[in-house]
């Protein structure tokens, strides 16, 4: 038997202004809003919800009724749900929608879309659970699986997610780490006990992801009768065929006209053709297949870019700069007790932030410039820092008991 697990990652980040040196000290408002002419966070979101996640739930929620049989799952990071709690509650009430059909599992992740773990292993559990309770709040279900931000993973991360009591931990099936071994069965990872590890097929996922209109590809165009035949062919060699991809893929990534709403709409059905294949949630797939081997990952891994590693968030000093300074941040704004501050400290730590100061600019560069605000890596960089400087004097002016003052010619640093 072949299972197809599909899940879908959905996220938008709160990007950053163009902040500039002379805000510090007036200017608290860090992200893009309204008034804003770069690329706008409600802008952005509000063409995605058009384009992709309306119509892409609307498919979904038919072959839901259509196909009993049919499953998937989603992960929504919680700066994601904040947006379209606040601003887009038809966005919100279509995802409540699936779920409610009980076919459609919610996954965990960090609240934030963060790289707390390998900073803070404080502050990445405790993102976890405030997580955990959005998606309680939202849609009345409980994570059992866990997947950490683009998929980063280590034998530590698996430890620390069974310690959270995750059943599940998904990550990228990396050619470098299986070698011969398959990414169709389940693993155990080293150190832990109970959880199960899935692992991401990319060449099939990445087929409809990247590869489905791209007319020089030798299997272009991509139907659903050829993709469902590939599926079934694993059958022996496989039993779960994880089909992992970012959510935007339906209707932005992959636009109407190539037909990529066709092909979804088709997929089920034809998937189901073959009696031998079916469709499980990570969490069934987990409760129903056995643990093949153990698998050793000392070394992080994540699905972004063809490294497949760290580097689209750690390749250069000025993000490593970024982070640091970001994340030794910790103990002081936690000790202003200031939610606002706090809450502006999280968003900061968004990835997204990183990757726009990433300088890889070869096959993956059209990825690190996807609704990017910035015009170079440095002017990301710059705006960043000019934030923190600005929530440093924040945080040292609530714990000295002081009234903010413009300090902006005593105390700051001047980026330029």
């Amino acid at each position: 038997m072949a299972s197809v697990c599909f899940y879908f990652q959905v996220h938008q980040p709160y990007r950053i202004k163009k902040y500039k040196f002379f805000n510090i000290g007036q200017d608290h408002n860090y992200f893009n809003d309204a008034s804003d002419t770069s690329l706008n966070n409600a802008r952005i979101l509000d063409r995605v919800s058009i384009k992709s996640y309306l119509p892409t739930n609307a498919i979904l929620l038919e072959l839901l009724k259509k196909h009993p049989e049919f499953k998937l799952s989603f992960s929504l990071s919680g700066v994601f749900l904040d947006q379209i709690e606040k601003g887009f509650p038809e966005v919100l009430a279509s995802f409540q929608r699936l779920v409610k059909t009980g076919r459609v599992e919610i996954l965990s992740e960090t609240y934030y879309h963060s790289l707390a773990f390998l900073y803070s292993k404080t502050e990445f559990k405790a993102q976890v659970l405030k997580h955990r309770r959005k998606v309680k709040k939202l849609f009345n279900v409980v994570p059992q699986v866990f997947r950490n931000t683009e998929l980063i993973y280590n034998n530590d991360v698996a430890k620390m997610a069974e310690e959270m009591g995750f059943k599940g931990i998904i990550t990228e099936g990396v050619d470098r780490i299986l070698d011969w071994q398959s990414p169709n069965f389940l693993y155990s990872p080293q150190g832990t006990k109970k959880i199960k590890l899935l692992l991401k097929n990319y060449k099939l996922s990445d087929d409809i992801a990247f590869r489905f209109s791209e007319k020089s590809w030798s299997e272009h165009p991509l139907t659903s009768e050829k993709f469902s035949h590939w599926v079934t062919s694993h059958n022996g060699n496989g039993e779960v065929i994880n089909l992992f991809m970012d959510y935007e893929t339906f209707g932005e990534h992959q636009w109407e006209h190539t037909g990529i709403f066709d092909f979804l709409r088709s997929l089920p059905g034809e998937v189901l053709k073959h009696g031998q294949n079916d469709f499980v949630t990570p969490s069934e797939a987990v409760d129903r297949y056995p643990v093949r081997a153990e698998l050793n990952i000392e070394n992080f891994i994540s699905w972004a870019d063809e490294e497949r590693d760290l580097s689209a968030w750690r390749s250069n000093p000025i993000q490593e700069d970024a982070l640091n300074k970001i994340y030794s941040m910790e103990e002081s704004v936690l000790r202003t007790k200031d939610s606002k501050i706090i809450e502006d400290w999280r968003k900061l730590q968004t990835s997204d932030h990183f990757y726009y100061m990433c300088i890889k600019w070869f096959a993956d560069g059209d990825v690190h410039k996807y609704f990017n605000p910035y015009e170079s890596p440095y002017d990301a960089f710059i705006a960043f820092m000019n934030v923190l400087q600005d929530l440093e004097l924040r945080v040292e002016n609530i714990l000295r008991g002081s009234i903010a003052v413009n300090p902006i010619l005593n105390n700051a640093k001047q980026i330029i």
